[in-house]
């Protein structure tokens, strides 16, 4: 198996179809490639519903269903059950362009991560929102192959990439946190990385902005500050006491795009 697709979901609405069906729609061999749909922390009616549709899909799935929710832990399961030798995460409100896994395939390496093209729409309108992945990808796309410290705001979440399995191993992501852990585990796993590169502008990952999702949710600034200590601490703690090539850098700059999450 070459890539495995993860999607957690939780009470999907009906733009998990429009994710799954973005899926059926890819040009990449559908015998490379499996799709891990972890629905984490319910149940019924939503079971149901997707037991339904994959029963007439010819994409192999794995099913799995935990009454535990978080999408942190719905992840984890996910990567327990990983056969591809590639990873790709993907948001069950988000969908991808046809060519998304042929593409990011054909970019990666055991050295090489390979990165799409972002387009961030709000809920109910497809009109291309202003977004800070987006400016990263015009600005670093005609440099090719580059550093990845060079496009580090690409490692803010687990999306918009093919990840190589061997870079993630036994590192899983820290449900302790419900804030700023998609970034903490993308710092878990940097040991591992080298280059990136960058797909055509034909390989979209469509980023849907809804105003009710849990990344856009309120949070007052005395949760944001305590929030932000703690993952400031466990970044330090992995930096100093793993015998990992963590980068210094690249810490600083997550350090500080912790603290800057603090006021938005």
């Amino acid at each position: 198996m070459k890539i495995s697709v993860i999607i957690p979901t939780y009470k999907p609405a009906e733009y998990i179809w429009e994710c799954l069906d973005s899926i059926e729609k890819q040009t990449f061999p559908k015998h490379d490639f499996e799709v891990i749909l972890v629905l984490n922390g319910c149940k019924e009616p939503y079971e149901s519903k997707i037991r339904e549709y994959i029963s007439k899909s010819d994409v192999n799935y794995n099913f799995i269903q935990t009454d535990e929710g978080g999408v942190s832990n719905a992840r984890n399961i996910a990567l327990d059950n990983v056969r591809g030798e590639y990873i790709t995460f993907i948001d069950d409100d988000d969908y991808v362009s046809a060519s998304y896994l042929e593409e990011l395939y054909a970019m990666s390496s055991a050295q090489t991560m390979a990165l799409c093209y972002p387009y961030a729409f709000c809920d109910g309108d497809m009109k291309q929102l202003q977004y800070s992945m987006t400016e990263q990808y015009n600005a670093r796309v005609k440099n090719g192959r580059q550093d990845y410290q060079q496009a580090r705001k690409y490692f803010s979440g687990p999306c918009m990439k093919l990840i190589p399995m061997s870079f993630v191993e036994n590192r899983r992501f820290d449900t302790r946190f419900k804030n700023g852990e998609d970034s903490l585990f993308m710092f878990l796993i940097s040991d591992r990385f080298e280059w990136v590169d960058f797909t055509s502008e034909n390989a979209v990952y469509y980023r849907r902005v809804r105003a009710n999702s849990a990344v856009t949710a309120k949070r007052t600034f005395a949760n944001k500050v305590q929030n932000a200590a703690k993952l400031i601490a466990e970044y330090v703690k992995v930096y100093a006491v793993t015998e990992r090539d963590y980068k210094l850098k690249f810490l600083i700059t997550r350090v500080l795009g912790t603290i800057k999450s603090c006021f938005y």
